[in-house]
């Protein structure tokens, strides 16, 4: 896609968001289901369907993606294509490469020491390159981090509730 494609692609809905609120209004959704065993399920995300598995430092066998990987899978893919779409809205020849990693301690998951659950720590590494200036550069890094939807959940955080129902 060009640099006025996507412009052009993303003007009437622009548009249609400012005149009508509403219609920006979306929910997105994944469902898991059981699989073979306790240590696997299947996840389906848009028109996809993944398996996962819980890490092998949990029990796993290694062979699918654990819960981390896809959260960190969606960083990644939402922070590439961010930057991609706001370099091509800039109208700039630049190239966008994305590396996120994610550091946790197992003990916490497991239940076998007071430690967090969840990720300490989440590194998202951005390689942008071509012929810019450093205000451009900076710009397309302010632009990607303001726009992308799972680095702001991360940062900012989202309410998150949850609803258990029981069936026997």
């Amino acid at each position: 896609m060009t640099d006025s494609d996507l412009r052009e692609t993303q003007k009437p809905l622009k548009e249609q968001y400012e005149a009508d609120p509403e219609a920006a209004q979306l929910t997105i959704s994944a469902t898991g289901d059981e699989a073979a065993d306790a240590t696997t399920c299947s996840v389906e995300v848009g028109q996809a369907m993944y398996e996962a598995e819980l890490h092998e430092g949990a029990g796993g066998s290694g062979t699918a993606a654990c819960s981390g990987d896809l959260l960190l899978g969606a960083l990644a893919a939402c922070s590439q294509l961010t930057a991609q779409a706001v370099i091509e809205n800039f109208g700039v020849d630049a190239d966008v490469s994305v590396r996120v990693e994610g550091d946790l301690d197992l003990r916490g998951t497991m239940g076998v020491a007071d430690v967090p659950v969840g990720f300490q720590d989440i590194r998202l590494d951005v390689t942008l390159a071509g012929d810019l200036d450093p205000e451009t550069a900076a710009s397309i890094r302010d632009a990607t981090e303001r726009f992308c939807v799972v680095y702001q959940t991360l940062v900012d955080g989202a309410d998150v509730s949850t609803d258990w129902t029981f069936e026997t």
